[in-house]
């Protein structure tokens, strides 16, 4: 073997005709949206087709800042639960920290438009027409968003399903 050549690659064997995996495999850890914005399909940015701004205050919420704020409001029902209400039962804390969870989510959005934790990160749930979301649709998304499995499918614009079947959606302050 020549120095500086590959093992597995004698000399006078071509690379001619032979694929790049890693292109493939780098599109498929991406997402169909970025392989499809790489083959030339023009999506736009996150919330245009709502006529959101794309940056700044009234924009998209940020996914990581979605999550932030997930984590700081789940941390203070957990911390509300363990307190005079659970004995030892760590079942008996998690199902009191949902139901906490759902209160808080019904209360704290339907009157001031965002949990805590939102509120810490900046963010605020409003509805498509950029209005304050009524009751039904608050109660509607705090269901959802207990069942856990609905604000893990997003739509193209990063809406959750919970977000999108009730008609909210969630944007920077």
């Amino acid at each position: 073997m020549r120095p500086g050549a590959r093992p597995g690659y004698e000399s006078g064997h071509s690379t001619v005709g032979r694929v790049d995996k890693r292109q493939a495999i780098g599109s498929w850890l991406s997402g169909p949206r970025a392989a499809a914005e790489q083959m030339g399909a023009d999506f736009g940015y996150r919330g245009e087709r709502l006529g959101l701004p794309e940056n700044g205050p009234g924009s998209i919420a940020p996914l990581g800042r979605r999550f932030g704020a997930i984590f700081i409001d789940w941390a203070l029902c957990m911390l509300i639960a363990a307190g005079p209400f659970a004995q030892d039962d760590r079942q008996t804390q998690g199902n009191l920290a949902l139901g906490i969870f759902f209160v808080m989510s019904v209360l704290t959005v339907g009157t001031l438009g965002s949990t805590p934790g939102k509120r810490i990160l900046g963010l605020r749930v409003v509805a498509e027409d950029g209005g304050r979301p009524g009751l039904v649709w608050v109660l509607v998304r705090s269901v959802l968003l207990c069942l856990a499995l609905p604000a893990l499918i997003w739509d193209r614009d990063g809406r959750g399903l919970h977000d999108r079947l009730s008609r909210s959606v969630q944007v920077r302050i």
